[in-house]
């Protein structure tokens, strides 16, 4: 690959199973086989806008870790996954309880995905790449996963390639404390950060709102701050000046995904050059469409569907 074409992500995919119909996962007589993963979700995002897209990650020697790479690869994603013949493929369980309300259980301990090591980070690949995209999850799967993660920003920062770093809190995996300390430590060595209001106030502590939010995060040092906002749309803190977008109006069908997408689109933007008021339209276009579909990331928009959440006409000929 040329330099400055791509854009790496690097974290942990699972085998996703979701219950069919709403109602206790007890009682589901039939579940659909899917993927899921942050970093793979923010790839593919890419891809279907027109960008380069690298997920490098560990799957285990199984059928799932089959489907994972499979499933990747498909989307045209270049994928660079390791093997583990010791540990399984993690697994992620969701369960739509009510028709509007969804749980999602994490089954990862001692994955593959878990086990990760710096050795296993190609620097060169960071080192000619557009930008590097890692997020909080990562470094809530173990020591390791957090070492890998530090190792492969010193990859990234050491060359002049661009970090961003979505917090993507997830309690399941580890407490508040323990995120916020991990996100203090990571922020100052990243150039873009993601995170929703609640998320923000980890790293940072109470703010009366997102712009204070934002600026308390900018301080640490990274030059733009993006705070996801859901149905109020989002705010950019962006080189000192704050800037902000509403929500498209839709009737959202699933909400799972929605914030990877937010990213990719923001972020294929970013590396296209483009000013930070058009990243973040595309960036709740594209939260937008994934909140339309079931599933993490199948709602994915292709860059010439981004118009159509703005379309009237239903049917176009």
């Amino acid at each position: 690959m040329s330099h400055g074409i791509y854009v790496v992500t690097l974290g942990e995919t699972m085998a996703l199973m979701a219950s069919d119909k709403a109602g206790p996962l007890a009682h589901a007589s039939t579940m659909s086989l899917g993927i899921g993963g942050s970093e793979s979700n923010v790839a593919i995002g890419l891809q279907r806008l027109g960008v380069q897209a690298v997920w490098c990650g560990r799957v285990g020697a199984d059928s799932l870790g089959q489907l994972v790479e499979r499933e990747i690869r498909a989307e045209g994603v270049d994928v660079r996954a390791i093997v583990d013949d010791d540990a399984p493929t993690g697994l992620m369980i969701k369960e739509r309880r009510t028709p509007t309300a969804q749980k999602v259980a994490y089954y990862r301990s001692g994955s593959a995905g878990s086990r990760i090591v710096p050795d296993e980070v190609d620097e060169r690949l960071i080192a000619g790449a557009a930008l590097l995209h890692v997020s909080g999850i990562t470094p809530a799967l173990s020591p390791q996963a957090a070492s890998t993660l530090q190792y492969a920003i010193a990859a990234a920062k050491s060359s002049g390639v661009p970090v961003s770093f979505d917090l993507n809190y997830r309690s399941k995996l580890w407490n508040a404390d323990t995120a916020g300390s991990a996100y203090r430590e990571i922020i100052p060595d990243v150039d873009i950060v993601f995170a929703g209001l609640e998320e923000a106030e980890l790293a940072v502590g109470t703010v009366r709102d997102a712009e204070e939010a934002a600026r308390r995060i900018a301080a640490m040092g990274p030059r733009q701050v993006v705070i996801k906002l859901g149905a109020d749309g989002a705010l950019a803190f962006v080189d000192g000046k704050v800037f902000r977008q509403g929500a498209l109006v839709i009737e959202a069908l699933d909400t799972v995904g929605a914030g990877d997408a937010f990213v990719a689109g923001y972020l294929a933007e970013f590396v296209g050059g483009l000013e930070p008021e058009e990243c973040l339209q595309t960036a709740v276009s594209a939260g937008a469409f994934v909140c339309l579909v079931p599933g993490d990331w199948e709602g994915l928009p292709r860059r010439d569907e981004l118009p159509l959440l703005g379309n009237h006409e239903p049917v176009s000929r």
